[in-house]
């Protein structure tokens, strides 16, 4: 080889070299390509959560209902897209007040995919679309307190109608670098408050407002397909790894802690719940397990950032004990939560902020550190409020939009097809063909 043909091949090299190591655009100096695909990643995993909750609720329905409990998860996978597209990820993220967000990323405007959200090494557009699947499960969570029994057309517009009035406001007090409880210091990493108090103390009202199934409790209503709800209770804890870990923003050593955390809380939480179970009632069932395991997943959800291997065992073993109390309450109180929506995700969600507070630890929350570690009281005052807060307002705004809906387009089914069941009724069609 000539030694002009080796300088031409080394001056090629150099010139890859400085290209791949120079960045194309000034702006894209801050993004990086290993966080940016983990926050993708992660994205898809919350999506894939809402099939998954499709299963775990649909498993636990009668045979009759199947289909139509399906559809209220996957109908959110389109309602709610267009809704965040249209306006709630600007009421929720753009600049506004200390409660609400402004219009300013009104159909996406301005939300740009080659410059980083503030803070983060990730596109705007890479946060927004993760922040779109968390919009999309939190009203699909509360259809479990409500199947077999509310109209579907009713359903979606609810859930439009509350993700705008319910989820979205909440969303900004917490998350946006504006809102009040953010300002306060409140602690949700990965939407303890936002997602499981909104949805849970949601689902409670709606609940109280429909009123109990036909025969309830005295009439069986058994699940028809437990595998089913396994395997939904495994999909879900699968896909929470993207809820908690991706929401680090990036893939980092916050990351790998949310990640840790989340699998021992669920772990322990489902082992504590069939122990609890065997003592309580003699066996250990399947459906315990798989409860058990989502009430760990809620419970360290708003911690997970913040607290440490101890601090999510503490949490499994006490967010059980709480969510199995949660679902007794309603056999003492007679409500019909149909598949514990609130005994779960309403009851785990607030015991998971509090929890926070008491956890947290100082190396995880820039010093200040929760009771246990740092005899931060303070922050359990503030997780206090937080979960007050969210609690009173989800709470009152759903009552008072169930109010509307039934005035203007009814809530329930009518009893002939309640009876006949919501699948041929509603859908015309069955889960089953035999």
């Amino acid at each position: 080889m000539s030694y002009r043909v080796r300088l031409r091949r080394t001056a090629c090299v150099c010139a890859s070299v400085l290209a791949f190591a120079a960045p194309a655009h000034a702006e894209d100096a801050a993004i990086n390509a290993g966080d940016t695909a983990w926050v993708l990643t992660s994205a898809a995993l919350v999506l894939l959560m809402t099939p998954g909750l499709a299963m775990f609720y649909g498993g636990m329905v009668r045979s009759k209902n199947m289909l139509s409990t399906l559809m209220h998860s996957f109908v959110a996978m389109g309602l709610i897209t267009v809704q965040w597209v249209v306006v709630g990820y600007s009421l929720s993220f753009s600049e506004g007040g200390g409660f609400l967000g402004g219009l300013s990323y009104s159909f996406l405007h301005g939300v740009a995919n080659d410059a980083p959200w503030p803070g983060t090494t990730i596109p705007h557009g890479a946060f927004m679309i993760f922040q779109m699947m968390f919009a999309i499960i939190t009203p699909a969570l509360i259809s479990g307190a409500i199947a077999e029994r509310m109209k579907f057309g009713t359903y979606c517009l609810f859930i439009v109608l509350w993700a705008t009035l319910v989820y979205d406001p909440i969303c900004h007090w917490v998350w946006a670098s504006d809102g009040w409880l953010f300002k306060m210091g409140a602690l949700d990493f990965a939407g303890g408050t936002v997602v499981h108090i909104s949805s849970g103390v949601s689902a409670l009202a709606l609940t109280l407002m429909l009123g109990r199934r036909i025969g309830y409790p005295h009439s069986p209503m058994k699940p028809h397909n437990l595998g089913m709800t396994l395997l939904g209770a495994g999909l879900l804890w699968f896909g929470w790894f993207g809820f908690n870990g991706g929401s680090a923003l990036g893939a980092n050593a916050t990351g790998v802690n949310a990640f840790v955390v989340t699998h021992v809380a669920a772990a322990t939480a489902a082992v504590t719940w069939c122990v609890i179970e065997a003592l309580h009632r003699g066996k250990a069932s399947a459906l315990g397990f798989a409860s058990g395991a989502v009430a760990g997943l809620v419970g360290i959800t708003p911690a997970c950032g913040f607290v440490g291997v101890a601090g999510a065992l503490g949490i499994g073993v006490s967010v059980a004990l709480a969510c199995y109390g949660g679902v007794m309450l309603k056999a003492r109180l007679g409500y019909d939560d149909s598949l514990d929506a609130f005994g779960v995700h309403g009851v785990g969600g607030t015991w998971g902020a509090i929890a926070t507070g008491i956890f947290a630890i100082k190396a995880l929350t820039k010093d200040a550190g929760g009771l246990l570690d740092a005899g931060n009281v303070g922050q359990v005052m503030t997780q206090l409020t937080a979960a007050g807060a969210t609690i009173g307002y989800a709470f009152v705004a759903t009552i008072v939009l169930a109010r509307v809906l039934d005035a203007v387009v009814g809530l329930r089914v009518g009893e002939e097809d309640e009876r006949m069941g919501l699948d041929l009724a509603a859908h015309g069609e069955t889960g089953y063909d035999m």
